[in-house]
This record gives C-alpha cells, sequence and structure tokens, in this order.
C-alpha cells in the first residue's frame, strides 16, 4: 500500500493511512518554492483552499503523548473526523479515522482503540485553526506522488490560553510516490531552502501549539 492510500473502512472501522511527510517552517511572505522541478512531477493541481479546525484532547497526565500518540477532531478538508496518529514507526506515524459524530464526546470505539495506553478521561488540551492551501503534485499520468500544503496556523493552548500563531509547509507522500522517496525528499528540501523556507521548529503542530 502507497505511503497516503487508504483502506476502506468496514461499518465501525476506521479508515487506516500511513503518513510519510517532511515539515518546514516559512515566515509569512516568503514565497512558495518551485515544486514543478521535482523527480516524478509533471504538472501541479490548482490550488485548494480548506479551513481546519481540530481540537486535541489527551489526558491530564499526558499519556497519549508520553506514548507517543494524539488524538483530535477535526472539521474542514477532505478527511474531516477523528483521527489517532500512532508513534512514529522508521519514517512514518499510521493515522487511523472514524466519522466526526455529532458532538465532541469521545466515541466509544476510540476510546477502545486507545485502552491499551490509558483508561483515564480525556479533556481538551489544544485547538489548531490552520488556513490551508493544498496543491496535488502529480506525476505525467495525473497520479499524485505527493500533496504539498501551505498552512497559516493559529493555535491556542487549552491549558494555559497562550496562543501562538506560525507559517508552515508540508509536503507528504502520495499514492504514486517512488518506493525509495530520499531522493525526492531531498529534491524538496532544496527547493524550500532555496525558496527561502527552514527546517520546522517543531516535529508538529500539537507540540508547538503547547510550547515545545
Amino acid at each position: 500500500m502507497s505511503a497516503t492510500d487508504h483502506d476502506p473502512a468496514a461499518p465501525g472501522e476506521p479508515t487506516r493511512s500511513l503518513e510519510i511527510e517532511l515539515k518546514f517552517d516559512a515566515d509569512a511572505d516568503t514565497p512558495l518554492p518551485d515544486l514543478a522541478g521535482l523527480p516524478g512531477v509533471a504538472s501541479l493541481g490548482p490550488a485548494e483552499q480548506r479551513d481546519l479546525d481540530a481540537r486535541y484532547l489527551d489526558t491530564a497526565e499526558f499519556a497519549l503523548a508520553s506514548a507517543g500518540y494524539a488524538l483530535r477532531r477535526r472539521t474542514g478538508g477532505p478527511d474531516a473526523g477523528w483521527h489517532i496518529k500512532g508513534p512514529r514507526i522508521g519514517g512514518g506515524r499510521v493515522e487511523l479515522g472514524w466519522p466526526l459524530g455529532d458532538d465532541d464526546t469521545v466515541p466509544a470505539v476510540i476510546a477502545a482503540e486507545l485502552a491499551p495506553v490509558t483508561h483515564a478521561p480525556f479533556q481538551p488540551i489544544a485547538r489548531i485553526r490552520n488556513a490551508r492551501t493544498a496543491y496535488a503534485l502529480l506525476d505525467p499520468d495525473g497520479a499524485q506522488v505527493a500533496e504539498f500544503v501551505d498552512d497559516r496556523v493559529a493555535a491556542t493552548d487549552e491549558r494555559t490560553g497562550v496562543e501562538r500563531s506560525w507559517r508552515e509547509w508540508e509536503i507528504e507522500l502520495g499514492p504514486a510516490a517512488p518506493d525509495d522517496p530520499r531522493e525526492f525528499f531531498a529534491a524538496v528540501e532544496r527547493a524550500v531552502l532555496t525558496a527561502g523556507g527552514r527546517a520546522a521548529a517543531s516535529a508538529s503542530k500539537l507540540a508547538r501549539a503547547l510550547g515545545y
């Protein structure tokens, strides 16, 4: 299965994908990198605007984060829903997804999925709002090699009320990604640095929202 292929979910079962991505920081006025010249990329899809609003939850003792997990409920975008991101394994993280449901209460099926990690109650720890512009990077046959996103992020630490904002670029492998993405990612990094981007200051949006 390719990096971002989704297994179709049976009733009550989550979708499952492997997230393999690179993250970078950029200033508010930094121009986008030249993506058309990346290996295997023949064209770029049109810019797609997405308004994302994610609320992250954990226990009071941060049991999920301590075990490498993240739990969120996100609205907006093509994958709106509940998500569990698992611990990083090699170059990626497995992500499970369920429908949004009617309220913010953690569904029983998700609590059961996380039961091996913790039985403690969950509480909000961060809210991350994101004005995203997404671009599909396509091969000569029109299949998606990767997706590049330009994120303008506004985050609130729900524990302290501290607000933080930043601009971030991500590139995530798609179904037509090369089996060995090292050359592709090296070319991405060169393009980003040439445009004025830099290495990400934090490993994830959640960590950055919480001041890590």
